[in-house]
């Protein structure tokens, strides 16, 4: 009988399941502080990284230029202070392909080979993320070398 209680009061006070749009937002937001990430490693970030941002977060969602913008305020807001990654690859482990975990992966790469210089930091958190994404190895590599070769053009 105290069980059932328990079930009960537990069924009452359980989050309800977030609604499509929220979980998509949820998404985006983990997304967008990740790449936010690389260009906070950077001691040095020019407009190319910036530009590099926003190319990455409109060619992964479908936003208005107003909704990227608010997207990437958000994500530098949430990114303050931040010293753990775990909350925001979860959700994309939980959500996304091994595709698209590849494609933020590469955008990352992007970002950092955007101003024609790879800095230490940016190396090590692309890394650090591309393990806390079960990105493997061999495609960590090939995302680097796809977006060392699309910066060069």
């Amino acid at each position: 009988m105290l069980r059932t209680l328990k079930d009960l009061f537990d069924s009452f006070t359980a989050p309800a399941e977030p609604a499509p749009a929220e979980r998509q937002h949820t998404v985006q937001l983990a997304t967008a502080v990740l790449l936010v990430e690389v260009l906070k490693a950077d001691p040095v970030t020019g407009p190319d990284e910036q530009a590099a941002l926003f190319a990455a977060l409109k060619a992964t969602f479908a936003l208005a230029p107003d909704e990227l913008a608010r997207l990437v305020e958000l994500a530098e807001a949430t990114a303050q202070g931040l010293y753990d990654y775990h909350r925001f690859t979860s959700t994309l482990n939980e959500r996304f392909t091994q595709e698209q975990k590849i494609q933020v992966v590469e955008a990352m790469w992007q970002i950092a080979f955007a101003d024609g210089h790879l800095d230490v930091h940016e190396n090590h958190l692309i890394s650090k993320v591309a393990g806390l994404l079960h990105v493997t190895h061999g495609e960590y590599i090939a995302a680097k070398l796809h977006a060392k070769v699309a910066a060069s053009h």
